[in-house]
């Protein structure tokens, strides 16, 4: 069935509760085989590891990690039936501070073996980005220059959305008022 956008938009609430919520803090995702997860997330995409819990704390084991001074952004729990189905997380993403960091990424995680699902930039938020799967099929992204909305709550319009299928031609073709401009050159059409 079609999505009724306009019926999307009136389900919008403008109720302002008694908090102001700041940045998404935490997921939790269930992982069949938490050694092998845990490998992934410190390996491959540079977690830091807060702390674990046994068998005793949590059935299947429970891993806590960082990637900045908060406890924990990701949790990992074992004991899942099989690799994700896709149907309790779409995606997580990771921001990182430069273009160059995508970059790398891409060939980091080449170099690695992930499967890359996407490169490039989609539409809304037009961040530069690289998508792949962690070992239990999860979606995750890693990104750079996601738009900011400011106080006066307006999104950057349609016709400036540029979208892309390659790191590459995210940079060629980049939306008005982004300026992505890599350090290292070299970095281009690295496979």
């Amino acid at each position: 069935m079609p999505v009724d956008t306009e019926a999307v938009r009136a389900a919008i609430s403008n109720a302002a509760p008694p908090f102001d919520l700041k940045k998404i803090g935490h997921v939790v995702l269930m992982v069949a085989d938490l050694k092998r997860s845990v490998a992934f997330y410190t390996g491959v995409l540079g977690f830091k590891v807060s702390d674990i819990y046994g068998d005793d704390m949590m059935p299947g084991g429970m891993v806590f990690m960082r990637c900045n001074p908060d406890h924990h952004g990701i949790a990992l729990v074992g004991g899942a039936a099989g690799p994700s189905q896709k149907r309790e997380l779409h995606h997580l993403a990771f921001e990182v501070g430069s273009l160059d960091e995508v970059f790398r990424a891409r060939k980091h995680l080449r170099e690695y073996g992930a499967t890359i699902t996407f490169e490039g930039r989609r539409r809304a938020g037009v961040q530069v980005a690289v998508e792949f799967l962690d070992p239990d099929g999860h979606n995750l992204e890693i990104y750079w220059g996601l738009d900011q909305i400011g106080s006066e709550g307006i999104a950057r319009p349609k016709h400036e959305w540029r979208g892309a299928t390659s790191l590459e031609a995210a940079i060629a073709n980049p939306p008005p008022g982004q300026n992505p401009m890599l350090r290292d050159a070299s970095l281009l059409h690295q496979k």
